[in-house]
This record gives structure tokens, sequence and C-alpha cells, in this order.
């Protein structure tokens, strides 16, 4: 990343700001498997991450989200919670992507909308 982009753009990963706050302030407790990275204060007030490219709040697992959120103090890595087999893997939130969810009869689906079933009547006034 380059010392512009450092600078002045929040959404891409840390400021120099936030990266100098962390040098300072922070302690590493753990990454996920996006490659996001946690931070607890070294006086242990503040809970932080920072992103592993686009800052996307949907980016953070189930278990770190209950970590930031000081639902638990146990650290996602100590915790040996098995996922149930009907649990699927975490994935963010994929609306405005190629790989959003797109129903059948959508517009973006197949870029044609489909004939109409007969089941609708125009309203005549």
């Amino acid at each position: 990343m380059s010392v512009f982009s450092k600078i002045f753009t929040w959404w891409n990963g840390a400021t120099m700001g936030t990266s100098l706050f962390t040098a300072r302030h922070g302690k590493r407790v753990g990454e996920d498997e996006q490659g996001n990275v946690y931070y607890l204060a070294k006086d242990g007030k503040r809970r932080w991450v920072i992103y592993n490219g686009v800052a996307d709040a949907s980016r953070v697992p189930p278990q770190w989200h209950r970590w930031l959120h000081r639902t638990t103090d146990d650290l996602p890595e100590e915790q040996a919670i098995a996922p149930k087999p009907w649990e699927k893997p975490h994935l963010p939130n994929l609306t405005g992507t190629q790989e959003a969810y797109r129903p059948a009869g959508s517009l973006h689906s197949s870029g044609k909308r489909p004939a109409a079933t007969g089941d609708y009547e125009a309203w005549a006034p």
C-alpha cells in the first residue's frame, strides 16, 4: 500500500494514524481466516480490528464479533467451539457484488424477465 493511501484512505486497511495508535497502544490478540487482525488496548478498555483489504464490518466472523462487542472475554482461538453440522462457513454481505443472491425472475439473474404466467389481472378504472 502506498504512503498516499495510508495517509488519506480509511476503507482499504488502516490509515497511518490507526497504524501508529495500534503500534503504540495495541496488543495483537488474534487473526481470523480472512486475515483480519484483532487488537486489545494495553489497558484492556478498547478492542478493534484492522481489516485485510476493504473495511467491511460484515467480514468479521461471529466468534470475533462476540469478542469485539464484549459478549465474551474469551478469545475465539481459546474457545474450542465445534461448528454445528448445519452451520455454513461465514460469508461477508455480498449485496452489490457479482456473487449476490439473484432469485429466479430477477433482471440481474439472466438479463431477461420471464414471461407473465397469467395470474395477474390489470386494474381498469
